[in-house]
């Protein structure tokens, strides 16, 4: 799937090159249209995931910059378990890590000004937050770097 469905949002307090402390990324979609919508602030966007469908589904993808012994890594948040949520833990685990390279497209692409303006991150470390109550399920995994995700600048 080309990017032509991904429409990109800047929240206040940032633009298309920084700040990079406290960015945020929230990554949302339509079942209906396919249409992914990415918002880009110093929090996650409240606003796009408080309807009730996006809580019972839970199926936004949140991400922020963290810095890590001097350098930056992106952080990215998927919900697999806990709480009331549509599907059991093992079949919402491998619809995200299917949807995975997707979403880091996504984030990558749609904030690739930031990487024009700070090259150095395109070789951060991305780490991948499976949340679960699932002890199976809950697990922190290493996902290659932004420059995997990125087209030819």
């Amino acid at each position: 799937m080309g990017l032509e469905k991904l429409h990109v949002k800047f929240l206040k307090g940032v633009d298309s090159h920084g700040p990079v402390d406290g960015r945020c990324y929230t990554l949302t979609h339509s079942d209906f249209s396919g249409d992914l919508f990415l918002s880009i602030g110093l929090e996650f966007d409240a606003g796009a995931i408080s309807g009730f469908y996006t809580r019972l589904m839970r199926d936004e993808v949140l991400a922020e910059w963290l810095k890590q012994d001097g350098n930056y890594a992106l952080h990215v948040y998927c919900h697999v378990s806990g709480g009331i949520v549509f599907g059991t833990a093992g079949w919402r685990d491998s619809i995200f890590r299917h949807e995975l390279p997707l979403v880091l497209r996504c984030i990558c692409e749609g904030d690739r000004f930031l990487f024009e303006a700070e090259p150095s991150l395109k070789d951060a470390a991305i780490f991948v937050h499976f949340k679960s109550s699932n002890k199976e399920f809950d697990k922190v995994e290493q996902w290659r770097k932004p420059k995997d995700y990125l087209g030819d600048f």
